[in-house]
């Protein structure tokens, strides 16, 4: 039987086995080729690139500027309303020797106010009552401190009680700002030594968290504030900052 081959047919036909042809010679070529026949561009590689996880510590110091004092007065008497005249009494002096010695009204504070019964053995009758009134009062101006608790003691008389005092940081954003800051370069300088000591170096930071609590720790007693005599001298010493830091940084060879 004879076989008739259409010439619109043959071309298609032939043009397809032709590019079939052309691309197996390029894909055989293309996977027999030596790397130098790539010219410069390198085969491309995936890896996953490692991390190190640190924490950065960093302190800043500074000088407290404020004294937060805790006083008051406690009176004894035989009945409660001539004690609690009594203690109000003493406790207005205490309140007006402190303005008049520069506390502003707005610094001082009511702390705590109470009335005790006193019992002498074992009797169940009161032989008189106890009253004690506290206040609490900023201190702004260090300088000053120390004669201003002595006013407020004097105007007390033998009636004044005094708690205590703390030494305080107003503004603790500077330091803080400074204890941060060599807290990460802690960090990043605790990354480097174990990265290099691995044969990798830090490539980039991956992530940072604040674990930072801002608490000023005292450490020494610091200078005296000049003081003279009827001043109760007030040393400041130095208060320190901390900061904390975690840092997730990437390294790589």
């Amino acid at each position: 039987m004879a076989i008739t081959i259409r010439p619109g047919l043959a071309a298609p036909l032939a043009g397809s086995a032709a590019a079939g042809l052309l691309i197996g010679s390029f894909v055989l070529g293309t996977a027999n080729a030596s790397p130098a026949g790539r010219g410069s561009t390198p085969a491309l590689t995936s890896a996953a690139g490692g991390r190190i996880t640190v924490t950065g510590t960093g302190n800043a110091t500074g000088k407290p500027d404020q004294l937060v004092l805790t006083m008051g007065v406690q009176v004894n008497s035989y009945s409660v309303a001539t004690a609690v005249a009594q203690a109000n009494r003493a406790q207005r002096r205490v309140t007006n020797a402190l303005k008049a010695h520069g506390v502003a009204a707005a610094d001082i504070q009511t702390a705590n106010f109470s009335i005790q019964p006193n019992y002498q053995g074992n009797s169940q009758v009161p032989t008189g009552y106890g009253v004690s009134e506290q206040l609490t009062a900023k201190l702004n101006h260090l300088a000053s401190a120390g004669s201003q608790i002595q006013a407020a003691v004097n105007a007390g008389g033998n009636a004044t009680t005094v708690d205590g005092v703390s030494l305080n940081l107003t503004d603790t954003g500077l330091l803080l700002q400074t204890a941060r800051a060599n807290a990460v370069r802690d960090a990043r300088a605790k990354a480097t030594q174990y990265a290099s000591a691995l044969g990798e170096h830090v490539t980039a930071v991956i992530s940072i968290s604040d674990q930072t609590q801002v608490t000023p720790y005292f450490f020494g007693a610091g200078v005296p504030a000049a003081s003279a005599a009827g001043r109760v001298p007030i040393s400041p010493g130095k208060q320190q900052i901390s900061a904390q830091v975690t840092v997730i940084f990437a390294i790589a060879p």
